[in-house]
């Protein structure tokens, strides 16, 4: 992730992890998390997404680097991806901001008509990357 996205990404990542942590700036990380990713599915054109290897590939376009965030199964009902970019909240132990800076994958995925999980943080101790699920939600899998 030598690119300037990537540098930018990484940026925007340690001031997320900040703003998630820090309580009085907690406040407004979350909207602000969800809003960013909002504007960035809308200003790359993302559509909804019926089935979950199409939605987690779309999910993929929210970072610098697909090999980044590799999908790693897939399911009829799911798609399970990981996060290999080192999380400034690694090992910290601290997952409340972590689900708080999540915001902007949630936000991402609802955009494409799915819902995204954490299913391991890599804030938890000892944990390396963070394994996730993405999923059509049922409105955008009865949508055709």
């Amino acid at each position: 992730m030598a690119s300037w996205r990537g540098r930018l990404f990484k940026l925007a990542l340690r001031g997320a992890a900040w703003s998630s942590r820090n309580s009085w700036a907690s406040v407004v990380s979350t909207p602000l998390l969800s809003a960013i990713g909002n504007v960035l599915a809308r200003s790359r054109g993302v559509q909804t997404q019926h089935q979950p290897q199409a939605l987690a590939e779309t999910w993929q376009r929210a970072f610098p680097s697909k090999r980044e965030v590799p999908i790693i199964g897939v399911t009829e009902r799911e798609a399970f991806a990981e996060i290999h970019t080192v999380c400034p909240l690694r090992g910290s132990g601290d997952l409340a901001a972590c689900h708080r800076m999540m915001a902007y994958d949630r936000a991402f995925v609802a955009r494409a008509g799915g819902k995204f999980v954490v299913l391991e943080s890599q804030a938890t101790p000892g944990v390396t990357r963070c394994r996730v699920s993405i999923a059509p939600t049922l409105s955008a899998r009865f949508r055709r």
